[in-house]
Order: structure tokens, then C-alpha cells, then sequence
């Protein structure tokens, strides 16, 4: 009787690890399982004159989730002010990259970060930047992310013809 009881209890202890072992190797499959995500393999969008972003995992619209966004700017390329209802983190990437706050942009209140660097926006505050050097910066933080233009006549579209001087 011992023996059939423990037999028993075998056969249910590896019937629930390999269900647990099957459960979780499908729950990986599902979700993608690791990742790694290739510079190369960026789909890059142009969203203002200058400046392209490109989605690097999660997804920057559905509320309360987390996000990762990268933001590719020519040398000399300004981003308006502008707010965002949830905090932003920016980390520089590549080249050189200038955040200065208030409701217009500002070229003396710019502040440099360099290669490495993160700056944390709270949400709702209005700030502007500028892409001193070709740069590339990586946002993450917790969907939604939106922009919201203090002065949406200050946007230059990804297609307007380069000024003449």
C-alpha cells in the first residue's frame, strides 16, 4: 500500500513539474521570450524637420505600460517646447544633445548632456531641446506618451523645404 501510495505521489509530483515547465516554456514562447533588438532592425519615422523616432520595445500608447522610444536628430535640428503627460527619461546615445525648460525655446537656457548622460522631465513640464551634433537619444518610461506643443505654429513638419539664407 506504501509503495503504490508513493508511486502515486511520483506520478503527480512530474505530472505538475512538467506541466509548470510547459506552462512557463509557453508563457516565454507568447511574450517572445529574449530578445535582442538590432539598430539595424529600427523601423525610423520622421516626426518633426530634422528629427526621426523609432519604437524599441513596448508600446508608447497603451496606458500604464512601460515603453522604450528612440529619437534620431540631424546636427542642428530644434524640437519646440513642448509637455508630455507622464514623466520622460532621456538617455544620449550618440553626439550631443541639449534640454533647456519653459514655454519657448531658448538658447541660453540650454543644459548639455553628452554621451551617457540621462535627464529626468517630470510629466507636464514644458521643455524644448536641441541636437547640437547627428545624435541619438533613447526615452523610456510609462505610456502614454504624448506631445503636447505649447505653440504648435513652432513645429516645422518633416517635409518643409530647407530654409534659404
Amino acid at each position: 500500500m506504501k509503495t503504490f501510495f508513493k508511486g502515486t505521489l511520483l506520478v503527480a509530483a512530474v505530472t505538475v513539474i512538467v506541466a509548470v515547465v510547459a506552462f512557463a516554456q509557453a508563457k516565454r514562447e507568447a511574450a517572445g521570450g529574449h530578445g535582442i533588438v538590432h539598430c539595424a532592425d529600427l523601423k525610423w519615422s520622421p516626426i518633426i524637420k530634422g528629427c526621426d523616432l523609432a519604437s524599441v520595445s513596448g508600446d508608447m500608447n497603451a496606458d500604464g505600460t512601460p515603453f522604450v522610444i528612440r529619437l534620431r536628430c540631424a546636427a542642428g535640428a530644434k524640437i519646440p517646447a513642448h509637455w508630455h503627460p507622464t514623466e520622460e527619461n532621456v538617455t544620449v546615445l550618440r553626439g550631443v544633445f541639449q534640454v533647456g525648460m519653459g514655454d519657448k525655446f531658448d538658447a541660453t537656457g540650454l543644459q548639455t548632456m553628452n554621451i551617457g548622460d540621462l535627464g529626468s522631465i517630470p510629466k507636464e513640464m514644458h521643455h524644448f531641446a536641441f541636437s547640437k551634433t547627428a545624435s541619438v537619444v533613447q526615452v523610456h518610461g510609462i505610456a502614454p506618451f504624448k506631445v503636447n506643443w505649447v505653440n504648435p505654429a513652432d513645429v516645422v513638419p518633416p517635409d518643409a523645404p530647407k530654409k534659404k539664407m
